[in-house]
C-alpha cells in the first residue's frame, strides 16, 4: 500500500491521534511550567521544609524513569485511594517529569540575574513577591527560554509513552493500525513525520518568537 493510499484509509485516525497528542502536550506543558516555577522558588526558599520538599520532588522525578512514573500514577495511586483517568494520568506524569528538569533551568536563570537588579529592587522597598514578579522573573525568563525550547520538544516526545496506558494519542493509533495491517513502515513513518512537523514548525518557531518578544520588551533586542 502506498503512503497516499494509507493516508486516505487511515488519515482520520492519524488526525484524531494527533489532536490527542496536541492536547496532551498543551496540558503537560502547563503542568511542567507550574511545577518547575514552584520547585525552583521552593529550592531557593530559606524555609527548610519548603526547600526539602522541592529538592525531593526534583530528585525523585529526575532520578527515575518517566515510564515508571506513568505506571505509578495510573496503576499504583489507586491503591492509595487516588484514581485518575488515563488521559489525566498521561499529561500529569509527563508534565511532572519535565517540570523537575525545568526547575533547575528556572533556578539557574533566577540566580543568573545580575546582582545589581536585586539590589535595585531592595532599594525600591518592594515586597519579596513583587520583587520576584516585577523585576527578577521577567529578566530570568529571557535566559531560560532557549533551554525550555529544547525541553518542550522532549516533552512532546515523552507524550508518546501515554499510549502504554491506552490514551488514544498518535502513537496509540499508529500501533493499533500496525497491529491490524502490519503496515509498519507506513504507520510508524507517518507518526515520525507528524512528531517532527509538530516540533520543527510549531514548537521551535513559537519559542523563538517568544524569545524575540521578551528580549525586545527588556531592551535586549
Amino acid at each position: 500500500m502506498s503512503i497516499w493510499e494509507f493516508l486516505q484509509t487511515y488519515g482520520a485516525r492519524i488526525i484524531d491521534g494527533t489532536l490527542v497528542t496536541a492536547a496532551q502536550f498543551v496540558l503537560a506543558t502547563l503542568v511542567a511550567v507550574t511545577a518547575a516555577l514552584a520547585a525552583a522558588l521552593g529550592k531557593l526558599s530559606r524555609n527548610l521544609a519548603v526547600r526539602g520538599l522541592a529538592v525531593t520532588y526534583i530528585e525523585l522525578f529526575r532520578g527515575t524513569s518517566l515510564l515508571v512514573q506513568l505506571y505509578w500514577i495510573f496503576f499504583v495511586l489507586p491503591l492509595f485511594g487516588i484514581t485518575l483517568d488515563k488521559f489525566t494520568a498521561g499529561f500529569l506524569s509527563v508534565g511532572l517529569n519535565i517540570g523537575a528538569y525545568g526547575a533547575e533551568i528556572v533556578r539557574g536563570a533566577i540566580q543568573a540575574v545580575p546582582k545589581g537588579q536585586w539590589e535595585a529592587a531592595y532599594a525600591l522597598s518592594m515586597s519579596p513577591a513583587r520583587r520576584m514578579r516585577r523585576i527578577i522573573l521577567p529578566q530570568a525568563l529571557v535566559l531560560m527560554l532557549p533551554p525550555w525550547g529544547n525541553l518542550l520538544i522532549e516533552l512532546l516526545k515523552g507524550t508518546a509513552l501515554v499510549s502504554l496506558i491506552s490514551v488514544a494519542d498518535l502513537m496509540f493509533q499508529a500501533k493499533q493500525i500496525n497491529a491490524s495491517t502490519f503496515l509498519s513502515a507506513q504507520a510508524f513513518g507517518t507518526a515520525l513525520v507528524v512528531y517532527y512537523l509538530l516540533a520543527r514548525f510549531l514548537i521551535t518557531p513559537a519559542m523563538r518568537r517568544l524569545e524575540r518578544v521578551m528580549a525586545q520588551r527588556l531592551g535586549r533586542a
